[in-house]
């Protein structure tokens, strides 16, 4: 099979086109794609598919070969892989397992429309909201030495999130429009390099604390922006920018 590994601020994935509708959306053979030793290694896997209404329709899956909510860099990713395949020129509209999106891209860098968010909940001093997937933000200080691991793995794990799982985000704020995201995703179990949907839900919980519009997000993997417009509680017009880029290409046996 061939395929294509993409990375979007160091959250990567490998990219197949499906238009066919031939790749064998096994869990275990996904698992095995994304292992690090045994596979090609990644985040995730994304099918970019047919649909008679849109562009093209995104199908992701998380390393442990499970199929998944919406990711924002994997979206970012695909946005790139569908340019690259000449499916559209400059913008487009494509379907994911949280309805459409729209995407435009300009020397690498991608910028994605993602779903609006109407309400973020509070767990005692944290935030919970779903940008696409749900997840849990949480404020430290010294990020750069917290325990994303173990702290993200516990309240990953905890009586309340433990059934269907959350992504788990602590950020720190660096300055007066930038803030320092790391993630613990599930699904992967383990701190990504960058997760969109959870850049883009520490994003709003810092932009419902001020009178800006557009953030700056620093990541272990690059930096990223976040736009969205507020509407009292709600947020809508979100948008999440950054870079997207093909790595490498090549074929594997699914055996």
């Amino acid at each position: 099979m061939e395929f294509y590994k993409y990375q979007g601020t160091g959250n990567d994935f490998v990219m197949v086109d499906n238009r066919d509708l031939q790749f064998p959306k096994d869990k275990k053979i996904i698992e095995k794609l994304c292992d690090r030793r045994f596979g090609i290694g990644a985040d995730g896997l994304i099918l970019l598919e047919n649909d008679d209404n849109y562009d093209f329709k995104m199908v992701y899956y998380n390393s442990d070969g499970g199929e998944s909510t919406m990711c924002g860099n994997g979206g970012r990713c695909l946005v790139a892989f569908a340019f690259f395949l000449d499916i559209f020129e400059n913008k487009c509209t494509f379907i994911a397992i949280d309805g459409e999106h729209e995407a435009e891209i300009h020397n690498g860098i991608v910028k994605l429309k993602m779903i609006d968010v109407d309400t973020i909940s509070n767990d005692g001093n944290d935030s919970v909201l779903n940008t696409g997937s749900p997840h849990y933000v949480k404020y430290v200080e010294d990020i750069a030495n917290y325990r994303v691991f173990a702290e993200g793995n516990s309240i990953r794990n905890s009586e309340n999130y433990k059934e269907k799982g959350i992504n788990v985000n602590f950020v720190e704020n660096i300055s007066d429009d930038e803030i320092f995201v790391r993630t613990y995703e599930r699904g992967v179990e383990d701190e990504t390099f960058s997760c969109g949907t959870g850049v883009t839900a520490s994003a709003l919980t810092f932009l419902q604390k001020s009178n800006l519009t557009s953030v700056k997000v620093k990541t272990l993997g690059g930096n990223l922006k976040v736009y969205a417009e507020k509407n009292g509680e709600s947020f809508h017009q979100i948008w999440l920018e950054g870079p997207a880029k093909q790595v490498f290409r090549g074929k594997v046996d699914l055996i």
